[in-house]
C-alpha cells in the first residue's frame, strides 16, 4: 500500500501525534470509538479506530480526536505458551517504557470498545517506508533504537520484527506490537542484534539503575502476574550489572519470522 493511501498519514506534518501522551490516555479511556477498518496481515484482530471525546464534558473546549489501534481481547487466537488477554501486555510495555524514562512506545491504555475490552494505542503518523533495517543502515534514531532494544531485553519481547520500529514525523522512533512480551521464561526473538557487546550508554544505564532501585511501576500488577514482574526486574538487574548489550548465543534461533 502506498504511503499516501494509508489513513491518517500526513507526510507534510512534523508531528507523530496531535495530542500529548496524557491527553491521549485520557481520550482513549473516556472517548467514543469508531472503527475505520482492520489492519492487514495481523494474526489477531487489530483495528484502526478514531477516538473522539464523548458529548459529555466538552462544552468548555473543542472536542478532541485521534486515530488509534484497538486490539480487543475477543479477537485473540489462543496460544499454548501465553495466557489470554495479550492486549494487557501492550499496555504493560507502555507503562514499562514510561517508568524507565524512555518515551519510545506510543501512548497505550486499556479501554472498552465496540468488541469489548482491549488495548488502545495511539496511531503513529510515520514514514512507513522505513523500518529497523533501513533506519540502522542510515544511522537514523540510533539512541531510540538502542532504548527499544534494551526495553525488549527487559520485557522479553518474543516478536520484534523490523517493521515494528516506526519513524515518526517528529523524527523519533516508536516501537509497536508487544502482545507477545513479558513471559517469565526467556523467549527473546528480535532483529535488533547490531548493538551486541556495545557498552550501554551511560544515560540509559542510569535510567535502568533508577528503575531497578524504584521497583516495579504502579499498575503493572494489574497487567502481569507476579512471576512475570519478578522476571522483568531480574532482567533489568542483569543488564545493569553487565553494562553492555548481550550476545545472541543461539545460532540465530532468537530471530522472529518474518523478519520485517
Amino acid at each position: 500500500m502506498a504511503e499516501s493511501s494509508i489513513p491518517h498519514v500526513d507526510p507534510e506534518s512534523t508531528e507523530a501525534f496531535t495530542l500529548s501522551a496524557p491527553d491521549l490516555i485520557d481520550l482513549f479511556e473516556s472517548g467514543e470509538m469508531e472503527i475505520e477498518g482492520r489492519m492487514a496481515n495481523s494474526s489477531n484482530a487489530t483495528l484502526l479506530v478514531m477516538v473522539t471525546d464523548s458529548s459529555e464534558g466538552t462544552t468548555d473546549r473543542e472536542p478532541r480526536s485521534h486515530p488509534a489501534i484497538y486490539k480487543p481481547g475477543q479477537g485473540e487466537r489462543p496460544l499454548w505458551d501465553f495466557p489470554p488477554d495479550l492486549y494487557k501486555r501492550e499496555a504493560a510495555m507502555y507503562r514499562l517504557s514510561e517508568a524507565i524514562g524512555w518515551s519510545v512506545i506510543p501512548a497505550t491504555t486499556i479501554a472498552d470498545g465496540p468488541f469489548g475490552e482491549g488495548s488502545v494505542q495511539a496511531f503513529v503518523n510515520a514514514d512507513f517506508d522505513e523500518h529497523y533495517f533501513t533506519l540502522y543502515e542510515e544511522g537514523v534514531g540510533i539512541p531510540d533504537l538502542q532504548q527499544l532494544c534494551l526495553l525488549d531485553l527487559i520485557a522479553n519481547n518474543t516478536d520484534r520484527k523490523s517493521g515494528h520500529c516506526l519513524l515518526g514525523r517528529d523524527g523519533r522512533i516508536y516501537g509497536i506490537d508487544h502482545g507477545l512480551a513479558f513471559h517469565a521464561q526467556w523467549k527473546l526473538r528480535t532483529v535488533m542484534w547490531d548493538f551486541v557487546t556495545d557498552p550501554i550508554p551511560d544515560p540509559m544505564l542510569e535510567c535502568i539503575d533508577r528503575f531497578v532501585e524504584a521497583g516495579p511501576p504502579d499498575g503493572l500488577s494489574e497487567l502481569l502476574d507476579s512471576f512475570e514482574i519478578d522476571a522483568v526486574m531480574t532482567r533489568a538487574k542483569a543488564l545493569r550489572t553487565a553494562g553492555e548489550f548481550p550476545i545472541d548465543d543461539t545460532d540465530g534461533h532468537r530471530w522472529p519470522w518474518p523478519l520485517v
